[in-house]
């Protein structure tokens, strides 16, 4: 396997952008990704999980994630925003959402779902191809958004990124060039893949047509005591400090 596509999500639940190398920071995410969160008063996040409404909002980044361009799906009216200037985002989306949010940021260490496993999350283009058969009309490059990975391998064989994990407790090694990684877990999906990314649409029967293929298709090297359930996909991932200032890049190899 190899490091075949790289994708950062600089605001939480928003847009991605493609990138060939993404350096590692110091709390051990890829820099710019997910640094930025939409929160409400309590400080919940505003995302997916919670509404659809996320998934009519488009956004697209300068070359150095300093500013940002926001509009309404399927509306001409973009609105470009620094992102040095958060009131005037904040005043943006909470009419956009109608409800009073900001933007934080956390340029260290983010805002990942997952305080343990706060590292980037892997795929293969193997195993999202796999998924793609098995919804009858979605484009590979839908079902790459749906489940929103970081790093996605180059493999030769459906779900091989479920080398990457062990046993339950195990911490695996592995290491993608000179990056040292370890594997946590088949990472647990929310509602948002179910959802067209561009409407919000459902898929009918998404979970349980996941459920089960995943269940019959899963691969010998897959460890089935970490299947509470099979709407599993995606590999879980933390990076050791030690590892803060590497890069990572297109084509780098994997090692077991």
């Amino acid at each position: 396997m190899h490091l075949g596509h790289i994708q950062i999500f600089p605001i939480k639940a928003l847009d991605g952008v493609v990138v060939q190398e993404a350096r590692i920071t110091a709390g051990g995410i890829l820099e710019n990704d997910r640094v930025y969160a939409i929160m409400d008063k309590e400080g919940k996040y505003v995302n997916g999980k919670r509404t659809a409404r996320v998934h009519d909002l488009r956004c697209t980044f300068d070359g150095n994630i300093r500013e940002v361009r926001l509009w309404q799906n399927g509306h001409a009216n973009a609105v470009q925003f620094s992102l040095d200037d958060l009131a005037r985002i904040n005043a943006w989306m909470s009419d956009f959402f109608g409800l009073p949010v900001a933007l934080r940021h956390e340029a260290r260490s983010g805002f990942p779902d997952d305080r343990e496993a706060f590292g980037p999350t892997i795929v293969s283009d193997a195993s999202l191809r796999a998924v793609q058969s098995w919804y009858p009309g979605l484009s590979f490059e839908t079902v790459r958004r749906r489940f929103r990975a970081n790093l996605e391998l180059t493999a030769a064989e459906t779900f091989e990124e479920d080398r990457l994990y062990g046993a339950p407790g195990e911490r695996k090694p592995f290491q993608i060039c000179s990056v040292r990684f370890f594997g946590h877990n088949p990472c647990q999906r929310c509602v948002v893949p179910t959802r067209d990314p561009e409407t919000g649409h459902p898929v009918p029967e998404f979970q349980k047509t996941f459920m089960r293929l995943r269940k019959a298709l899963l691969p010998q090297w897959a460890n089935p005591e970490r299947f509470n359930h099979f709407y599993r996909f995606a590999v879980n991932t933390s990076i050791p400090e030690t590892e803060a200032g590497k890069v990572l890049r297109v084509g780098d190899p994997v090692t077991l």
